[in-house]
C-alpha cells in the first residue's frame, strides 16, 4: 500500500481548501440565496456586512475533513491504480484503468466528506455578522462544533449525510474525469522518457483538470447545497432528492444548474494546481525508493 499518497494528499488538499476557501463562500451562498445575483454582487455584499471573516466562516472544521478527504482520495486512487496494474501483470495503467480508480477514489471519500461538507455549506449561508447590534439578529450557529452538535440533536447522526446521494453523484464522475484529465495532459506535454512531468506541467494539468471536473459536477452540487441548508433557516421546501431537482427547475428554469459554474472554474484553476503542486513536491519527498510499480498516472498503454 502506498501510505505516503495518503499523507501528501492530505497535506495537499488542506493547502487548497485555504486558497479556494473565499470563493466557495460565495459559491455557495449564490447557490442557495436568491438575494445575490452575481460573483461580485456577493462579494461586494458579504465584504461590507460581514468583513473578511465572512469569507472564511466555518474553515476550520473543513480544513481537517478535507485534509483526510483529500487523504483518501489520492491515496484510493493511487493504490486502485496499482491493484489493476498488478491484477494483469505489471506495466503502466490503461485510461479506462486511471478513469475507474479515478471514479472509486471520488466514491470513497464520500462518506468521510458529507459530515464536514454539510457544516461548511451552513455556516458559510450564515449572513448575520456576530458584531451585530442588539436589533440584529443572531447568527443561529456559533461555530463548527456547535453547528455539528445541532444537526445531530436535531436530525441524529443521519442528519450528517444529508446531501450525500447529490454528492456522490458530483464526485463520482468529477474524480474520474479530473483524474484522466490530469494525467492526459502531463503525457501528452511532458518528455516520453522523463518519470515525472515539469512544475509548469504540473501546474497548467491540475488547473485544467479542476476546472473539467467541476464543469461536471457542478449541477449536482447545486442541489447537494440546496438539500445541506435545506430546513435550517426556514421551512423544509424539499421532500427529497428528485423533488428538489423538479421544484428547482421548475421555479427557477434549467440555467440555475450552472449558475455557479463560473465561479466554480474560477476558483478550480488556482485550487487543484496548489493541490497538484504540493502532491507532486511532497510525494517526491517521501519517496524512499523506486516504485515496484512504474509510476502510472502519467502513461498509457
Amino acid at each position: 500500500m502506498h501510505i505516503k499518497d495518503f499523507v501528501s494528499g492530505s497535506l495537499a488538499g488542506a493547502c487548497g481548501v485555504a486558497v479556494g476557501y473565499p470563493l466557495d463562500t460565495v459559491k455557495v451562498r449564490i447557490q442557495t440565496q436568491k438575494q445575490f445575483t452575481g460573483i461580485w454582487q456577493c462579494a461586494a455584499e458579504t465584504f461590507s456586512k460581514e468583513g473578511v471573516h465572512g469569507f472564511f466562516k466555518g474553515l476550520s472544521l473543513p480544513i481537517t475533513t478535507i485534509s483526510m478527504t483529500s487523504s483518501v482520495v489520492f491515496g484510493t486512487y493511487r493504490n486502485c491504480l496499482q491493484c489493476l496494474s498488478q491484477a494483469r501483470g505489471g506495466g503502466p495503467n490503461t485510461k479506462p484503468e486511471v478513469f475507474l480508480s479515478g471514479m472509486l477514489a471520488g466514491i470513497a471519500q464520500t462518506s468521510v466528506m458529507s459530515p464536514g461538507d454539510i457544516v461548511k455549506v451552513r455556516l458559510q449561508c450564515q449572513t448575520e455578522s456576530k458584531q451585530g447590534g442588539a436589533n440584529m439578529a443572531k447568527p443561529r450557529y456559533r461555530g463548527p462544533v456547535h453547528c455539528l452538535l445541532s444537526i445531530v440533536k436535531e436530525d441524529g447522526f443521519k442528519g450528517l449525510y444529508k446531501g450525500a446521494l447529490p454528492l456522490v453523484l458530483r464526485d463520482a464522475p468529477s474524480f474520474a474525469t479530473y483524474f484522466l484529465t490530469y494525467t492526459t495532459i502531463c503525457e501528452k506535454l511532458s518528455d516520453g522518457s522523463k518519470k515525472r512531468p515539469a512544475w509548469g506541467v504540473v501546474m497548467l494539468a491540475g488547473g485544467i483538470s479542476g476546472m473539467v471536473g467541476w464543469t461536471l459536477g457542478t449541477p449536482m452540487d447545486v442541489i447537494k447545497a440546496r438539500l445541506q441548508v435545506d430546513g435550517a433557516r426556514e421551512t423544509k421546501r424539499y421532500r427529497g432528492f428528485i423533488h428538489c431537482i423538479t421544484e428547482t427547475a421548475r421555479v427557477e428554469g434549467t440555467g440555475v444548474f450552472f449558475k455557479s459554474l463560473g465561479i466554480n472554474c474560477l476558483r478550480a484553476f488556482p485550487v487543484n494546481m496548489v493541490v497538484f503542486v504540493t502532491y507532486e513536491v511532497l510525494n517526491g519527498f517521501l519517496q524512499t525508493g523506486h516504485d515496484s510499480v512504474e509510476q502510472p498516472r502519467f502513461g498509457f498503454e
